[in-house]
């Protein structure tokens, strides 16, 4: 009988053991993360399974996001290893939260624009695929959907939903080495917004992308380019479209004087101003800017009528102008191979 007991206790404690190992393994080796509201899935928040993804690890971890909206506030820290995020397409799986700039913290102080963010992705090598993310504050000032400072970023058919300030690449805006890089790539996705809906110090590139200036829209880049950075903002083969009042939108103005934006063969509605691009009443920046456009197409495309200090490129001067020549980098960065 004391035999019988021991082996019943021994089972017992064996299966309790391998249970406690599979869910302390689960956070390094399990590389396929499900979030379902439904509780299908491991975890039924995104957080939850940002949480879960080891750091610094040298594999990808995916994490399959089911249909739903996920109303919470994200933080991916820049500690976590390679990270992908899946949809299941980007109008039924949504990201969202409410903050915004003037908004007041829990010591009664506003949280600022870049406290208003949904998602705050200070990682490398991160991947977002088939998901809508928002700020749905509505037109409270200064609200972000999605703000980035780490490298090797991209995004794939996805939408970014707001109204200003809506997209920050915010990359070494506030950090002394203005050199650190901060690569992002757009493919095959829709930004919507007013004023500045997309800003920041990194670099980016926008492909096949559809940007919306919406009701009331003003200005749609602001760029904070550092100083002796190659590139800024690049919109190659995308439509610059929206429903604002014609001749009413700004292609871009510098938040910081160096800042670049150039549109390659893009199409343009009558929501652009004819001039194209303002200075934001810094004289001066006119001199320090480099604003570009080659090949631009649609009602909104006047060439003859763009500021004086602005450029239309050769054919020569735009061949630089492709996703692998400003973000393959020093690292060899394979975009491709991201998006697999």
């Amino acid at each position: 009988m004391r035999i019988s007991a021991l082996l019943k206790d021994f089972k017992v404690l064996t299966v309790f053991s391998i249970v406690l190992i599979g869910l302390l393994s689960f956070k390094t080796s399990d590389k396929t993360i499900v979030v379902s509201k439904d509780g299908k899935g491991h975890f039924t928040t995104v957080q939850q399974a940002i949480d879960a993804v080891g750091n610094g690890s040298a594999s990808t971890t995916k994490i399959i996001i089911k249909s739903g909206v996920y109303k919470e506030k994200i933080i991916i820290p820049e500690t976590k290893g390679a990270i992908v995020i899946e949809g299941e397409n980007p109008e039924n799986t949504v990201i969202t939260y409410d903050d915004f700039a003037s908004k007041k913290n829990q010591e009664g102080k506003e949280i600022g624009t870049t406290g208003s963010s949904t998602i705050f992705i200070y990682s490398n090598d991160f991947t977002a695929k088939n998901i809508s993310f928002e700020n749905s504050s509505g037109k409270v000032g200064q609200a972000v959907a999605v703000l980035t400072t780490g490298d090797r970023i991209a995004f794939d058919n996805c939408r970014f939903l707001g109204n200003q300030d809506t997209l920050y690449l915010k990359g070494a805006q506030d950090l002394a080495d203005k050199s650190q890089p901060s690569r992002n790539y757009f493919t095959n996705c829709y930004i919507e917004g007013t004023t500045d809906y997309i800003f920041g110090a990194g670099t980016a590139v926008f492909e096949n992308c559809t940007i919306h200036s919406k009701e009331g829209a003003s200005y749609i880049t602001a760029a904070s380019t550092p100083q002796g950075q190659a590139f800024g903002f690049v919109f190659i083969h995308s439509k610059i479209v929206g429903n604002a009042t014609q001749n009413s939108v700004y292609l871009g103005r510098p938040w910081r004087p160096f800042a670049k934006t150039v549109y390659i063969n893009c199409e343009m509605n009558a929501t652009i101003r004819p001039e194209g691009w303002h200075n934001w009443s810094k004289p001066d920046a006119e001199k320090t800017t480099f604003y570009g456009e080659f090949n631009s197409k649609g009602t909104g495309a006047n060439a003859s009528k763009r500021v004086s200090w602005s450029h239309q490129l050769t054919q020569e001067e735009q061949r630089k102008y492709t996703a692998d020549s400003i973000l393959t980098g020093n690292d060899h960065w394979n975009i491709r191979k991201n998006l697999q």
